[in-house]
């Protein structure tokens, strides 16, 4: 059973693990492919956010947010394998902040071709972290283990 739980991390943990490679990979001086489309969604996000509660979303540089992202994606998901619940919640932030950004469905609508696609991948993000909460609280719900102690021999004279 720990063998079969082993290889389900690792092939969980190999979406995010491979994603934060290529991403590293096409990183580059200005953050690569990945920050010229999170640039326009962060704005949108941001204008949506303002619009209704009235929270001005920080300003940050956009080549920060995609190397946040990478090391969220890469050190979760090598956490995550070894069976560390730190990597699972590294894994939750990172899908907490990107998935209402990257998957806005909510600007789009429900008629167009784009609404489907857009939240047809929101959902599967949200399937993911599903995935993350169950292995936190099945990771939570284990007794661990204690060691036993001996009981003292009783000595007689």
């Amino acid at each position: 059973m720990a063998f079969a739980s082993f290889i389900g991390r690792v092939m969980f943990a190999s979406v995010f693990i491979l994603s934060a490679w290529q991403e590293f990979n096409d990183f580059g001086i200005d953050g690569g492919p990945a920050s010229k489309v999170l640039e326009p969604k962060l704005n949108v996000f941001s204008k949506h956010v303002k619009t209704h509660t009235g929270v001005q979303v920080p300003e940050v540089e956009i080549k920060y947010l995609v190397a946040a992202a990478i090391a969220l994606k890469g050190v979760g998901g090598l956490l995550f394998i070894i069976g560390s619940s730190l990597g699972a919640y590294l894994l939750l932030l990172h899908q907490a902040i990107a998935t209402p950004i990257l998957y806005d469905f909510y600007n789009y609508d429900a008629d167009k071709k784009e609404f489907g696609q857009i939240f047809s991948k929101f959902t599967e993000s949200l399937a993911l972290f599903g995935a993350l909460l169950f292995f936190i609280g099945m990771k939570n719900s284990m007794p661990r283990r204690q060691v036993k102690k001996k009981a003292p021999k009783t000595k007689t004279f």
